[in-house]
């Protein structure tokens, strides 16, 4: 296999087209052109889709992950030689708002200087997606099965209970936690991919219920915007305890709650640098979740 041909697929799908990625390889784009139809045809298959912006296929994900995996072991190569000179590697990772906001950072802060990081963030039902593409080297995931070439550690449970202001209470649950109270009460959810909310509805109404709903993507405004009374929604502690002591947040519905087991997966090749990350995820999950 043809490294410049690896290094053509990568440039070619982080910049979107022929002509950036030639620009970003310093070479012409007929040059990139040629090495990524000599990589079809060694595969068989077609990897790059001639779209704006190109996207990857279905079957060159295992070539971009290769491609990723092996500039990752260059960098590491060089980083102990060019330690000196200050240079740096960066670890990419896929993860959740809440735990970004929660308890991820903090533990990322732990790390010695000259780990960097590119954290992507999405639903914890799709940061697997991002890992199997190669777009990241680990994820923090609700998947428990492992992506092709990838292990996985399970991380704990991070418990959502719904929560809702005193004055959000009295208006709308009057009469108490009712299926007809929840199918009119306004609700915040975080963007089109958060099922939390509707994941309780369901198991409290065992029918599917739509009430009105704001949609805040920002899990810090998330957290503040059920604080304003906008509406209801399931918290986890790290997001709600300390309004909960203040008294601007009481438990909806009490003993009802959300658990999202939680699992980190990587590659399964070995670097320093994402070890030192997967380690410090794990004893920070270790503390903070279920």
């Amino acid at each position: 296999m043809d490294l410049p041909q690896l290094q053509a697929l990568a440039a070619v799908v982080d910049e979107g087209s022929f002509e950036a990625a030639a620009a970003s390889l310093h070479v012409t784009p007929s040059a990139v052109s040629q090495r990524i139809k000599a990589l079809e045809q060694s595969a068989g298959q077609v990897l790059v889709r001639r779209t704006k912006p190109t996207a990857i296929t279905g079957p060159g994900e295992a070539y971009l992950r290769l491609a990723r995996q092996i500039d990752a072991l260059v960098h590491e190569t060089t980083e102990v030689s060019a330690a000196a000179h200050g240079a740096t590697v960066t670890v990419p990772i896929a993860l959740n708002a809440d735990s970004m906001a929660t308890w991820v950072l903090p533990a990322l802060a732990t790390l010695p200087p000259g780990i960097c990081f590119d954290l992507h963030r999405d639903d914890q039902s799709r940061t697997a997606d991002l890992l199997r593409s190669g777009a990241v080297m680990a994820a923090i995931t609700s998947v428990d099965e492992p992506v092709q070439g990838c292990r996985s550690h399970r991380l704990g449970i991070t418990r959502y209970r719904p929560m809702a202001t005193p004055a959000f209470v009295e208006r709308w649950f009057a009469g108490g936690v009712t299926v007809d109270a929840l199918a009119v009460a306004p609700m915040v959810v975080f963007d089109r991919h958060d099922d939390l909310q509707d994941r309780y509805l369901r198991r409290r109404s065992r029918r599917r219920l739509a009430p009105p709903r704001h949609h805040v993507p920002a899990s810090a405004d998330f957290a503040e915007a059920v604080g304003l009374g906008l509406g209801w929604a399931v918290l986890p502690p790290e997001q709600s305890a300390e309004r909960e002591a203040a008294g601007v947040l009481v438990e909806l519905d009490p003993g009802a709650h959300v658990d999202v087991t939680l699992h980190w997966q990587q590659w399964t090749l070995q670097t320093p640098a994402l070890e030192a990350v997967a380690t410090a995820i794990r004893d920070a999950a270790a503390k903070h979740l279920i």
